[in-house]
């Protein structure tokens, strides 16, 4: 198996989630990191997590009047927003070309889901992609709890929590096999 670690960024209201970004880094160094042009923007100036933690990373500006965002066309990440379909397309392409593709993710319940709505329902998704995502937080449970590296810049940008992601499982990996914490790169 090899391994794919990724990361969402999306916006839920209780019955949706609404992809904002994902980011994907496979066990052979390749990266994707795409944001949804097609983002509906309704709610996300009204929840604080989204807009203080989540926006910074994008490629907006806020509106000078009124409520809501634009996109920065001179942002250097505006090449990576496309509509929903194409990412879908690109994703697709990542994960099936990686051999024997296993899915990861931190806490990554909703990530799955976001991420099988790219095809629509979950029996839309393409032959070869995986149907459930592993859990590193759930590993690290299991593995008793270790302390994992912390993440020094970047945390929920889709693109630096996939590459988190990878550091934080190739930690338990090592773990598992060794039986006890090993010191971690600061």
């Amino acid at each position: 198996m090899s391994r794919i670690w990724y990361d969402t960024e999306f916006y839920e209201d209780g019955s949706t989630i609404n992809l904002i970004s994902i980011g994907m880094v496979a066990e052979d160094g390749r990266e994707l990191y795409l944001i949804n042009q097609d983002l509906r923007w309704t709610g996300f100036t009204d929840n604080d997590f989204l807009r203080d933690e989540v926006a910074p990373h994008l490629p907006i500006t806020p509106y000078r009047l009124g409520s809501g965002f634009i996109w920065d066309t001179g942002h250097p990440d505006f090449t990576r927003v496309m509509p929903k379909c194409d990412i879908a397309r690109e994703v697709e392409h990542f994960i099936l070309s990686t051999p024997r593709p296993s899915l990861w993710a931190y806490y990554s319940s909703y990530d799955h889901v976001a991420l099988a709505q790219l095809f629509g329902r979950m029996v839309d998704m393409p032959k070869g992609i995986p149907w459930r995502t592993n859990d590193i937080a759930q590993e690290r449970e299991r593995l008793g709890d270790p302390e994992l590296p912390k993440m020094t810049s970047g945390e929920h940008h889709a693109l630096a929590d996939a590459r988190w992601n990878r550091q934080a499982d190739e930690f338990l990996q090592h773990y598992a096999v060794h039986g006890r914490e090993i010191p971690v790169a600061k």
